[in-house]
């Protein structure tokens, strides 16, 4: 696809230089780019959404549980 895009004549002479040195065409460069960003803010609020989950969380974690976790993290080496 087709698309358009204003960026600062700066960051496309940048773009433009990178690409010809690395001997990308400016459309693959861009490509990456998009695809390195949207990798990247793939899971952005995951970590919110959980917080607030388990914030709500009223009831405490089962001992049997509790005590399985620790027998775990105990045999690790950190």
């Amino acid at each position: 696809m087709k698309t358009a895009i204003s960026i600062p004549d700066v960051l496309f002479a940048e773009a433009e230089r990178f690409a010809q040195d690395n001997g990308l065409s400016r459309s693959e460069l861009f490509a990456r780019a998009v695809q390195l960003y949207l990798a990247a803010h793939r899971y952005q609020g995951v970590t919110e959404t959980f917080n607030t989950l388990f914030a709500e969380e009223q009831e405490p974690l089962d001992p049997a549980v509790a005590a399985a976790q620790s027998r775990a993290i105990g045999r690790e080496d950190w």
